[in-house]
């Protein structure tokens, strides 16, 4: 990479920017090396670095194609069902518990259910 400029916190010159502030104008790298970089000090520690790519290198993000999408959306499926009991949760499964709370949890008797009160 060689010696990239360093700038201090909140001085960067116009026409840098870190990947996620191209990503939120729609933008990426793009396959270009950091331009520079920016350092933010800590009191006790090394200073936070961010590195800075050039806005006008930049290239569009790619658009989520059909086969992206349900790519995403079986993984996102994957994340919700339950190995224990192979139902969608309807939620991320936690990955402390590794599968859906009630399973991982079971009660006898589930007092908050109406339909067990009443019989």
């Amino acid at each position: 990479m060689g010696a990239l400029p360093v700038f201090r916190w909140r001085l960067a010159p116009d026409g840098y920017a870190t990947r996620r502030q191209l990503r939120a104008a729609g933008l990426r790298p793009g396959g270009q090396d950091p331009a520079a970089q920016l350092e933010r000090p800590r009191r006790r520690r090394g200073p936070l670095i961010a590195y800075l790519y050039r806005i006008d290198a930049a290239k569009p993000v790619r658009p989520m194609t059909p086969a992206r999408w349900a790519a995403l959306e079986r993984a996102n499926a994957a994340r919700r069902t339950c190995p224990q009991c192979g139902r969608d949760a309807g939620y991320v499964i936690p990955a402390a518990l590794g599968m859906c709370v009630p399973c991982a949890y079971p009660t006898p008797v589930d007092l908050h259910d109406d339909s067990l009160r009443s019989a």
